[in-house]
C-alpha cells in the first residue's frame, strides 16, 4: 500500500488507517500527485471506422462531465473538428464523428466532472 503508482494507474487513500502517520504519508503523496497534475482523468480512444459514431466507455464519465480530446494520429487530428460529444451518461458518452473508412482516428482523452 505504500507505492502511489503501478504502471499508468496511483492508488487512493483508504478512509481510514491504524497506523495514523502511514495514512497521513499516503494523503500528502496524493495531493502532491494531484498538484502536478496527476488526477487520474485521462484514457486513449480510437473512433469506430465505418460508423458515425462510437461509445466512449468510463466509470468516470457522468451526465455532466466535460471531456476533452487530444489527437495522437494523424487522421484523428483531421477528425477532431467534427467530433463532438452528442450524449452523456453514467458510465458512457456517445461520441460522433464523420463516417469513414479510417480505422486510425485515434486520440488521448479527459474527464473532468
Amino acid at each position: 500500500m505504500g507505492s502511489l503508482s503501478q504502471g499508468k494507474q496511483f492508488l487512493g487513500v483508504p478512509l481510514a488507517l491504524e497506523d495514523q502517520g502511514q495514512w497521513l504519508g499516503l494523503i500528502a503523496r496524493a495531493v502532491n500527485n494531484i498538484l502536478q497534475g496527476k488526477i487520474l482523468s485521462t484514457g486513449e480512444i480510437t473512433l469506430t471506422a465505418n460508423s458515425g459514431t462510437t461509445t466512449l466507455t468510463d466509470s468516470r464519465i457522468g451526465p455532466n462531465s466535460h471531456i476533452s480530446f487530444t489527437p495522437t494520429t494523424a487522421n484523428g487530428a483531421a477528425a477532431l473538428s467534427g467530433l463532438y460529444v452528442s450524449a452523456r451518461a453514467a458510465g458512457s458518452a456517445t461520441l460522433t464523428h464523420a463516417n469513414n473508412a479510417q480505422s486510425d482516428k485515434s486520440f488521448t482523452y479527459s474527464v473532468l466532472g
